[in-house]
């Protein structure tokens, strides 16, 4: 498995990842796949849940030139396979295997629901098909989910782009009965439909794909911008730079008194059982006050604390080595270990203490997060706590005690 910029990418070929799609086909569990390319990963650093569930995918395609040149900077063998590859072969399998086929078509996409059947029931011969127009803001309702519950498709084509198809995707997967693969597609069906036209297989090969829609839509220009110059001097960065760097980061101390007893709360992080901590996050440049209250209404979803101190860079750690986090098997697929969006050498951890004064119903923890929180009384704190985030909150402990 490859990784840019925190992202997971399969390094299957082409031929690879067919055979890896028909043996999805052929079991009884739903998964789902998803083409990220640089676009769509740099939203990701902005979108934790559109990052959390990118890496969650069981395949996640390249689906852009530039994440194979990316590649190359970092040293990640990548295969690009766009979603307008893949596409015409799932429409061209679910024929041969006659499998049920439902795609959720944008209404604000340039294809519609009758053309797009009429068109794919002519290229593909007897296939069983159900289209649906809906909006994205509906993304998957109750009424879109009885519909495909009573069709019972085995495959799912969502056009509705980034990040509203990965997000209904990866809600919903579950609710689909019989569904054994789902995937993002975007505007891939419009290729099909004749209603854009990709750029001659020429410029696709040499990578200026991204000329060809310049030219052909100006207004991306913006888009184009962010998916090269940005996203490459942010690889560079990480490249280069990060690994000999430190990052910012603020934990947050929270608290409250029950009679004589104080409670810190502690959080379970979401990709290891029993792992406990306290929250935290990078400072992205804010000051710790600044960082800690918008790390902490983020990861609880609430507001409902009052800030009472901190601390500048009080400890400081490396990070484990890529060659030292661990993979996992879940249901017969091998899950990456979670990647950081950039590899700096460790992280500089600041004190961000703040008094809780609502109730724990106030308390929402974000799920691309945390599986649980708990608040454990202030001296059974380093028994609970992760024995490798033990060090530092010693020093936590030592500053909280010379405030309260």
């Amino acid at each position: 498995m490859a990784n840019i910029l925190g992202i997971n990418l399969s390094e299957l070929s082409l031929k690879e990842t067919k055979k890896e799609i028909e043996k999805i086909l052929d079991g009884r569990t739903a998964r789902y796949v998803v083409t990220p390319n640089p676009e769509i990963i740099l939203a990701s650093h902005k979108d934790e849940e559109l990052f959390y569930i990118l890496n969650k995918a069981d395949i996640s395609l390249a689906d852009g030139f530039g994440l194979k040149i990316a590649g190359l900077v970092l040293g990640e063998k990548i295969h690009r396979i766009t979603g307008a590859d893949i596409t015409p072969h799932l429409l061209e399998l679910a024929r041969e295997k006659k499998l049920k086929v439902a795609i959720l078509n944008w209404r604000g996409g340039l294809s519609r629901q009758e053309e797009i059947k009429d068109i794919l029931e002519e290229k593909y011969s007897n296939i069983n098909l159900l289209v649906i127009d809906i909006d994205r803001s509906e993304a998957l309702d109750r009424e879109t989910v009885d519909r495909l519950n009573i069709f019972k498709a085995d495959i799912l084509l969502n056009t509705l782009g980034s990040p509203y198809q990965e997000k209904s995707i990866y809600h919903n997967l579950s609710r689909l009965e019989g569904l054994k693969l789902a995937i993002g597609v975007g505007g891939s069906i419009d290729f099909i439909t004749k209603k854009a036209i990709r750029a001659p297989r020429f410029m696709r090969y040499i990578g200026l794909e991204w000329l060809w829609r310049l030219l052909r839509q100006p207004k991306r220009i913006g888009r184009i911008y962010r998916a090269t110059w940005v996203f490459f001097s942010k690889v560079i960065t990480a490249k280069f730079i990060n690994p000999l760097r430190w990052r910012s980061n603020v934990a947050c101390l929270l608290y409250k008194r029950e009679g004589e007893k104080i409670k810190i709360l502690m959080v379970e992080r979401e990709d290891e059982v029993g792992h406990w901590q306290m929250p935290q996050g990078g400072t992205d440049g804010e000051s710790v006050k600044k960082a800690g209250q918008r790390e902490l209404s983020e990861e609880l979803g609430t507001d409902r604390f009052i800030y009472k101190a901190s601390f500048k860079k009080v400890y400081k750690y490396n990070f484990l080595d890529k060659k030292e986090r661990k993979a996992k098997e879940v249901d017969g697929f091998v899950r990456p270990p979670k990647m950081y969006k950039f590899d700096f050498k460790g992280q500089k951890q600041s004190l961000y203490i703040a008094k809780f004064i609502g109730q724990d119903s106030d308390i929402e923890i974000q799920f691309w997060d945390h599986s649980s929180y708990k608040w454990v009384e202030m001296d059974e704190v380093l028994d609970v706590i992760h024995p490798v985030r033990r060090e530092a909150m010693e020093i936590f402990l030592n500053k909280f005690k010379s405030i309260i």
